[in-house]
């Protein structure tokens, strides 16, 4: 680990860290409590989010709560591109599957002696049942992830969808090779292959199925044998509470709570599938992580 200076105003010490995911290597940041951490937590980030976003989230995990906290980006996205995203073969298995693992190797090799926790946002805990070792879990908290189809968003959101996945989106990625998504309006620039891998999840009924054992590793529904906790929003239209709940028939084994978040039950107007993370609807972040 490589030290960079100490986030002084929160008394927690933060450090630069290079993760190995095969043969790429992935930017982090670990955010450390000034007290001996209560447990190790990995946050995989939703897609298109830079880690940078979750950066205020991870500060008070670590001042609030005494919770070491790993943020890292995902091969050629954010800190960890080395290239234009239009060389880049990564896709959404690399992403959701090899790095959110490379990432819970590296905290647990770091962090052996306390429990570990993963918090998933919307990819961030898809694809966990498609990893690795998951009986070494403690505490999974998925927040605004399953496996949604794009019949199932409310309107007037479904007609923005579907033009992302039937218009300009497939059209321009073929056109330049990689999702233009800065261009659109629709975030940070994608990986070809991590769009259309994602279109496939959200267009296809069978979810991955046909996939597995080709593009996707065979699931284990059953080892992770721990508590899984799943935050669905209100007001997320990317993700709403119903595909949330659906995602519950995933972990066989663990023992499973919910938690609805309502924007009035925190005096907000709204918290959304993103802003979920963002500092101001902060009021909300102690229900998502309670026991």
């Amino acid at each position: 680990m490589t030290m960079i200076s100490p986030v002084e105003a929160a008394e927690i010490e933060v450090q630069e860290v290079s993760i190995l995911s095969g043969a790429r290597k992935l930017a982090g940041h670990v955010f450390m409590p000034s007290e001996n951490p209560r447990a190790a937590v990995v946050l995989n980030a939703a897609t298109g989010v830079p880690m940078r976003y979750y950066r205020p989230f991870a500060e008070w995990l670590a001042q609030e709560h005494d919770l070491t906290c790993l943020l890292y980006d995902y091969r050629d996205f954010g800190a960890s591109a080395r290239q234009h995203v239009r060389s880049s073969n990564a896709n959404m298995t690399d992403w959701g599957v090899h790095d959110q693992q490379a990432a819970r190797d590296f905290m647990r090799a770091h962090f052996p002696d306390v429990p570990l926790w993963v918090i998933g946002h919307s990819l961030g805990g898809l694809l966990v049942p498609f990893q690795k070792d998951l009986h070494e879990i403690d505490r999974l908290i998925t927040v605004g992830s399953g496996p949604v189809h794009v019949s199932e968003h409310p309107w007037p959101y479904q007609a923005m969808a579907r033009f992302f996945w039937f218009g300009a989106g497939p059209v321009a990625t073929l056109a330049l090779g990689y999702l233009p998504a800065k261009r659109l309006r629709f975030g940070p620039d994608l990986p070809a292959g991590v769009y259309w891998q994602w279109r496939n999840l959200c267009t296809r009924r069978d979810y991955v199925m046909r996939d597995i054992g080709k593009k996707m590793p065979f699931p284990d529904w059953t080892s992770l044998s721990g508590r899984v906790k799943f935050v669905a929003i209100e007001d997320d239209y990317m993700v709403p509470p119903s595909v949330v709940w659906r995602s519950m028939e995933f972990f066989q084994q663990a023992t499973k709570t919910q938690a609805l978040l309502k924007p009035k039950t925190y005096g907000l107007e709204k918290i959304g599938h993103i802003g979920v993370f963002d500092p101001k609807n902060a009021a909300c972040w102690a229900d998502l992580i309670a026991e």
